[in-house]
C-alpha cells in the first residue's frame, strides 16, 4: 500500500507536532493512506489573524476592488510596516465573465463581438489576434485583401492611442492632477470620433471579421483624419509640457515601481513595461504581421526601468502610431478592391451601407436575398446561423497590444465553433510584477507602480 508524504520524516521526527513542524496548521487530516495535507493561500482574515495572534505591529489595508487607484476591481491586500509595503498580494476574479467559455458555443464570426469585450480599451487588438488565429487555422492568410489589412493597421493605430491616452490621463489623475486627465480624455475623444466613423462604434467594435473587415472606409474619411489628428497632435504636446518635465511629476515617478529587464523575462512582462528597461521587443518588428515590415517606424525605448520610463516609453509610441497612420492614409488612396476575402462560404453575406436610419444593408442586397434568388437568401441564411467549418487543428497567435503581447490559442475540432478559445491577455501576465515593484515601498508609491502597468481587468479576468 502506498504511503501519504510525511513532512516530519526528513528531518529525523517521529511524526509528532513540533514548533519546527511547518505543516501543522496546514490542515492536516487522516486518511486511509496517511495524513493529508490542505494548503490554503492567505486571505484577509487569516492575514488578520495571524497579526493579532502574533501581535505584530503591522497594519493590513484592503485596497479594492472598489479603490479608485485600482483600475477596476483590482484587489490589493497590502501588509504595511508604517506607511511601508512589506508585502502585497493581488486578488483577481472580481469580474470574470466567462468571455472563453462563451465562446465555444457560438460560430466563429460571433466570437469576435464576445472578444472584443475582454480590454474594453483595446478591443480591436482582441479582433486582430481572434481573426488572424482563425484565417491561419482556415489556410486564407494569404487571401485576406490587402486593403483589410491596412484597415487592420489603422484600426489598431489608433486603439494604440486611445489606450495609451488613458493610461496617462488615469496615471495623472491618480497623483492628483486633474488637469492632465482632462486633456487625456480630450484628446482621446477625436481619436474614438475616427474610430467610431469606421466602424460605427466606439468601442466593442466587431469590425475585424475572419477574412478582412466589415465594411470599407466611408466617403470623406480623409477629410475627418485632416480635422482630427492636428488636435491630437497638439494636445500631445501640450501633455508633454504639462508631465515630462514636471518636477512634481519626476518626483513621484522617479526611481518608483522598479522592475528591470531580469526581472520582466522571468515574470513574462511585455509592453511598455519592458521597453521601458532599454529592451527594444516589439512584435511589429520582432515577428512581423499584417505587413508592419513595410511600415516606416522605430520602437521606443527608456532605461530607467521605473514608473517614469513607461510613460515616455508610452509617448513615444503615440507619436510612432501617427506615423504609421499616416502611412496607412497614403496607402488606401493608391490600394483598392475589396476589404473581406472573395469565398462566398467565409465572406460575411451582407453587404452593408448606410441608410435613412444611418446603419443597414444596401437595398440592392435586401431585394435579392428577400425578392430575386432563394439561394442566395438560403446561403445567407446558414452562413449567419450555422456559421462556417473550419478544419481541425490549433493554432496560437500573438500581437502587439498598447499593453504587450496578446496571445490567442484557438483549437477547432471541424465544426463551425471553436472547440477552445483562450487568450494570453498582456495584463494578467504584468500583474505578476505588482509585488515586485510595490514591496519596499510607501502606500503611495503602490498607486503609482499599479498606474504604470496600466491593467483593465476586462481582459485579466476574462
Amino acid at each position: 500500500m502506498s504511503t501519504a508524504f510525511d513532512p516530519t520524516a526528513d528531518a529525523g521526527m517521529s511524526g509528532e507536532t513540533t514548533t519546527e513542524d511547518v505543516f501543522a496548521t496546514a490542515g492536516a487530516t487522516e486518511s486511509e493512506s496517511g495524513r493529508v495535507f490542505t494548503a490554503e493561500g492567505g486571505d484577509w482574515d487569516q492575514l488578520v489573524a495571524e497579526a493579532v495572534a502574533n501581535r505584530d505591529e503591522r497594519i493590513i489595508v484592503n485596497m479594492g476592488p472598489q479603490h479608485p487607484s485600482t483600475h477596476g476591481v483590482l484587489r490589493m491586500v497590502l501588509e504595511l510596516d508604517g506607511e511601508y509595503v512589506t508585502e502585497c498580494r493581488i486578488a483577481i476574479g472580481y469580474l470574470h465573465t466567462g468571455i472563453e467559455k462563451t465562446m465555444e458555443h457560438r460560430t466563429w464570426v460571433q466570437g469576435t463581438t464576445l472578444c472584443t469585450r475582454m480590454d474594453y480599451l483595446t478591443p480591436l487588438f482582441q479582433e486582430l489576434v481572434y481573426c488572424l488565429g482563425v484565417e491561419k487555422l482556415l489556410g486564407i492568410t494569404d487571401q485576406v485583401p490587402e486593403r483589410a489589412t491596412i484597415m487592420r493597421v489603422l484600426l489598431c493605430e489608433l486603439t494604440r492611442i486611445s489606450s495609451h491616452l488613458v493610461a496617462i490621463a488615469t496615471g495623472g489623475l491618480e497623483l492628483g492632477a486633474s488637469t492632465v486627465m482632462e486633456f487625456g480624455f480630450r484628446d482621446r475623444e477625436c481619436v474614438l470620433r475616427l474610430i467610431e466613423l469606421i466602424t460605427g462604434l466606439r468601442m466593442n467594435n466587431a469590425f475585424i471579421r475572419p477574412g478582412g473587415v466589415s465594411q470599407d472606409m466611408p466617403s470623406g474619411f480623409q477629410e475627418a483624419f485632416d480635422a482630427e489628428l492636428p488636435k491630437v497632435r497638439r494636445g500631445l504636446r501640450e501633455l508633454e509640457a504639462l508631465i515630462l518635465e514636471n518636477p512634481i511629476v519626476k518626483g513621484r515617478m522617479c526611481d518608483v515601481a522598479y522592475l528591470d529587464v531580469t526581472g520582466c523575462m522571468a515574470l513574462g512582462v511585455t509592453g511598455p513595461i519592458l521597453r521601458a528597461t532599454g529592451m527594444p521587443y516589439d512584435l511589429r518588428k520582432a515577428l512581423p504581421y499584417c505587413g508592419y515590415e513595410t511600415y516606416d517606424f522605430d520602437v521606443p525605448t527608456w532605461d530607467s526601468s521605473d514608473a517614469y520610463g513607461r510613460i515616455r516609453v508610452r509617448f513615444g509610441e503615440i507619436h510612432e502610431s501617427l506615423r504609421l497612420i499616416d502611412q496607412c492614409l497614403d496607402r488606401l488612396h493608391q490600394v483598392g478592391g475589396p476589404v473581406m476575402v472573395t469565398d462566398k462560404n467565409i465572406g460575411w453575406p451582407a453587404q452593408l451601407s448606410v441608410g435613412a436610419d444611418g446603419q443597414g444593408n444596401s437595398l440592392a442586397h435586401i431585394k435579392e436575398i428577400m425578392g430575386d434568388s432563394m439561394e442566395s437568401l438560403i446561403h445567407h441564411f446558414k452562413l449567419v446561423t450555422e456559421g462556417f467549418r473550419v478544419p481541425p487543428g490549433q493554432v496560437y497567435t500573438r500581437v502587439e497590444s498598447a499593453k504587450g503581447e496578446l496571445g490567442c490559442h484557438l483549437v477547432s475540432d471541424g465544426g463551425t465553433r471553436p472547440y477552445r478559445a483562450h487568450f494570453r491577455d498582456p495584463g494578467f501576465n504584468n500583474l505578476q510584477a505588482a509585488a515586485a515593484m510595490v514591496e519596499g515601498g510607501t502606500v503611495a508609491d503602490t498607486v503609482v507602480a499599479v498606474a504604470s502597468i496600466d491593467p483593465v481587468l476586462g481582459g485579466v479576468d476574462r
